[in-house]
This record gives structure tokens, sequence and C-alpha cells, in this order.
């Protein structure tokens, strides 16, 4: 059986890789590792990551895509080949035709070079479509009706927000603030107050763990290893979930003011229908503890987490190809 359409969820965190009839076959971090001696590529994905903050000197892993575009072409076109190998099986002769997820404040430089290193990693044909779309399609929204929809979308380098009604998006933002900066927020918090270096995953496990969007009367608590800035030796401490809501407030700030901002400018026919539907979270980072009850408290609209909120864009990505006529108007290019 050979494969003939892919959808990717090209993320600043995670890469996932959709085929029609089979779902998602691929969920791996946008990792690259790479030697700096010769230039090449060493590993991708999973292997590569176990290697962040852990290489010598000579390998360097680090994230191609940035606030969720590219930020280094020839490493984004590599990944994205050993990508789609990898889903299609090393049997396949046939190029795919790719369908590829990008932000809602993407521009058209940003898009095209999605659409060209696609193609130069092996497909025949490339689209992009927005990712507030494709994760609306993605959380079962019905996106054709004549009704308001606001889908916000927090990933890894982005928080996506749109309102989306006939099918189209009627107002949008994109904020590059969300799950990095989360982390990033974390990892300063703890080098301010207790003068202690983590790591990324530290922050990232800490935030997962113990982290909230508003404060919580039973607190979690969780121990973390670093580097003592003052001794240079290694120290213990234990964080508890009021202190990542501290660490995180700005952040999530962001996220809330990118909401208001557009409602702000959605028409007051659609902003009625939301407020009876509520708001559809999507996204990894969405399922931090209590964000819906922070955006519901921020906004008086009430906000919901959508059913698997991480496969959300990708699986809109496998139901847009799989219906490329009906979704027409949403796809934006193609080569």
């Amino acid at each position: 059986m050979f494969v003939r359409k892919l959808g990717i969820d090209l993320g600043t965190a995670n890469t996932l890789v959709y085929v029609p009839g089979k779902g998602v076959v691929l969920n791996e971090p946008s990792v690259v590792a790479v030697s700096e001696l010769d230039h090449k590529i060493l590993a991708v994905g999973l292997e590569a990551k176990e290697m962040i903050g852990r290489t010598p000197g000579n390998i360097v892993a680090y994230r191609p895509m940035k606030d969720g575009v590219i930020a280094d072409y020839r490493i984004t076109e590599a990944m994205l080949r050993y990508y789609m190998n990898k889903a299609l099986g090393k049997w396949n002769i046939l190029k795919p035709e790719v369908l590829v997820s990008v932000p809602a404040g993407v521009t058209s430089t940003e898009r095209r070079a999605v659409i060209e290193a696609a193609i130069k990693a092996g497909a025949k044909n490339a689209y992009v479509v927005k990712e507030p779309i494709l994760a609306a399609i993605g959380a079962g929204i019905p996106i054709h009706e004549a009704k308001g929809h606001m889908v916000v979308d927090i990933g890894g380098g982005t928080t996506d927000v749109a309102v989306i009604s006939l099918g189209g998006i009627v107002s949008s933002t994109s904020v590059k603030c969300a799950g990095d900066k989360i982390d990033q927020a974390i990892t300063d918090y703890i080098k301010k107050n207790f003068n202690l270096a983590i790591g990324d995953k530290s922050a990232e496990e800490l935030k997962i763990s113990v982290g909230s969007a508003v404060a919580v009367n039973n607190e979690n608590k969780a121990e973390v290893r670093g580097r003592d800035f003052l001794t240079g030796l290694p120290r213990t401490i234990e964080i508890s979930t009021n202190q990542i809501v501290a660490a995180i407030d700005d952040e999530l700030r962001q996220i809330v003011k990118a909401v208001r901002d557009v409602f702000q400018e959605t028409p007051p026919e659609l902003a009625a229908d939301i407020i009876d539907q509520g708001i559809i979270m999507t996204g990894g980072t969405s399922q931090l503890n209590n964000l819906p009850e922070l955006i519901y408290r921020k906004t008086g609209v009430k906000a919901y987490l959508a059913d698997k909120p991480l496969y959300c864009v990708v699986n809109g990505t496998g139901i847009a190809l799989e219906h490329l006529d009906t979704y027409k108007k949403s796809v934006i290019s193609k080569r």
C-alpha cells in the first residue's frame, strides 16, 4: 500500500505526522543533533532530544523551528525529510502530497519557506493551512457553519487565537508566547529566587507536574535538582504550585491579552455565538492545570479543553487532506 498523502504538524516543540487511514504515525520532538566539525546531522527527534544539554562541545542539539516558523532552513528540510521517510516507509517510491500547519500570524515569506522545505524534502505538492483552522477541524468544530467559534491553540512557540466562521478566519492574532517561554520563566524564577541553574527539561517537568495557571489551596510540591550559582555544586530544592503560578504570571497575561485582543475585533453577532458555545482550547500547553479556569476568570467566557488537545492540529491536517475539496477555502497555497 503506497501512501500518497501526509499531514504534518510542524511545531516548535514537537512534529506530528498523520497518514490518512492510519492516523497519527509519528510524534517526535522537533530537535536535530548536528556535529559542528563536519556539519553532519547525527540524530533527529527523540534521539536528539535526549542529547539536549548533555552533548560534548562539538555536537549541538537544537531546534530548527523558533516561534512556530523556520529558523534554520537546511536543518528543517533534513528534519522533514527524515520524518517523511519514517512515516512512508522505505519502500515508498511515490512522492506524497503534504499538508503542513503554520501559525496564524505567518508572513508570506515564512509560508513560502515551509512549502519549499517540504518540496525539497521530497513532497510532490505542498499545501499550508493556518493552525487555528486545523485545530478547529481536529477538535470536531463544524467550521463551515455561519456561526462564530473561537479557538485558542497554545503550542511550544506560539499561541494562536482565532475566530472562525464559514470556514475562514474572521479575526486572529498570533503571539510568540507559549510553552517554551513558560519554561524559560520557570528557569529564570528559580535562578533569581534560589540561585540555582536548572535545564529546560527540568523546567518543563516542573510545569507539568506541579504547574497551575491560578493559585490553589492544596499545593503540590516537587523537588528539582540543579547547579548552585554561588558554590558551583549540585543542589536540590523544593518548589510548590503557587511558586510556579507566580513565576509564569507574565507569560499567562500575554496569552490572556491575545484572547481579549481578538474579542475586541470580533463582530458582535459572532461574539454572541462564542459566549454561547465557549472557547475551545487546543495544543500541548493548553493542558496546563486550570488554564481554562484562568481564561474564564479574565474574559467571563467559559473555556473548554478539546479532546486530545495535542493531536487537534495534526488530526485536522488528516481530515483536511481527505476532504481537500471541502476545505479549499482554508488551504492557502500549493506549489
